[in-house]
């Protein structure tokens, strides 16, 4: 039988799948401080919703309780920067975009000495096959290591890697509603706080307001469900590689939608994926 947070981490899967389309169709229209700051119009209703829920009336948790999903959010959103600027300034997606979900191995690191968790054998083989399917989601064929867009995305690995794992922590000390709260709330604030200092895009067609409403909505979707499944009990360990895999959901609607091709390396990933889906449920 399947988790109880198995289903909130199916979820993130989607939102992010969809998140990852919506910043290749984005990064194609706007720089990453104005893609970041109008995605904020995506994010606000779901601080709203969080903040109007009867089930995020439950205590903060004390001063770690608001602290730490803050500092997550903060985070989070300086990791989206760097990810937002390969994009706008035309890197490869097929490249770039999947590339970053590398980040848990990051969480994972930190995770088990410091959240002291364990996993079982084929929880630790489905770690292993996760990341092995992500690599090859993402690390081309013939190797651009040292592309000029490597040093920003490994920057969004780290940063949403430290994000992942102060968002677990957070919901040690609060309800995974009160963490989306303020993880979310950070990314508003700073939203806000762009908006005072940098130019708004002049002509903005409403395509282009709608799919950055999109881009953040889906993201705000995503982090408020990994919260929900680390609240409910997921670890970090399991959940973060698992959410990782999130080119599973983008990588078909990239095929669809935007005509793009999947060679042998990504099949194989796709397998894997499936594989480690079993083993770490």
């Amino acid at each position: 039988m399947l988790p109880s947070w198995f289903g909130w981490l199916l979820l993130a899967l989607v939102s992010w799948g969809l998140w990852a389309v919506f910043a290749k169709l984005v990064g194609n229209r706007l720089p990453a401080m104005q893609s970041q700051m109008l995605s904020t119009v995506g994010i606000a209703p779901v601080v709203l919703y969080f903040a109007l829920d009867d089930a995020g009336s439950s205590p903060s948790g004390g001063r770690l309780g608001v602290l730490l999903p803050l500092a997550a959010g903060v985070v989070s959103c300086l990791g989206n920067l760097p990810y937002y600027g390969v994009l706008s300034r035309g890197a490869k997606a097929a490249t770039v975009v999947p590339l970053t979900s590398l980040y848990p191995v990051v969480t994972i690191l930190l995770a088990i000495p410091l959240l002291d968790e364990s996993m079982t054998s084929r929880q630790a083989a489905g770690v292993v096959l996760s990341l092995a399917a992500i690599y090859l989601f993402n690390v081309p064929a013939k190797g651009e290591f040292w592309s000029p867009w490597l040093p920003p995305v490994l920057l969004a690995i780290v940063l949403w890697g430290v994000a992942g794992y102060l968002q677990k922590l957070s919901t040690n000390y609060t309800s995974g509603e009160k963490s989306a709260l303020w993880f979310h709330a950070a990314f508003v604030a700073m939203g806000v706080g762009m908006a005072l200092f940098i130019s708004w895009p002049r002509g903005a067609a409403w395509s282009t307001w709608l799919l950055a409403a999109a881009l953040g909505l889906s993201m705000a979707l995503g982090n408020a469900a990994i919260l929900l499944a680390y609240a409910d009990g997921g670890p970090a360990s399991v959940v973060t590689p698992l959410a990782g895999l999130y080119p599973l959901v983008s990588i078909p609607i990239s095929l669809a939608a935007l005509g793009e091709r999947i060679g042998r390396r990504e099949t194989l990933g796709i397998v894997l994926a499936l594989v480690a889906v079993y083993l770490l449920a």
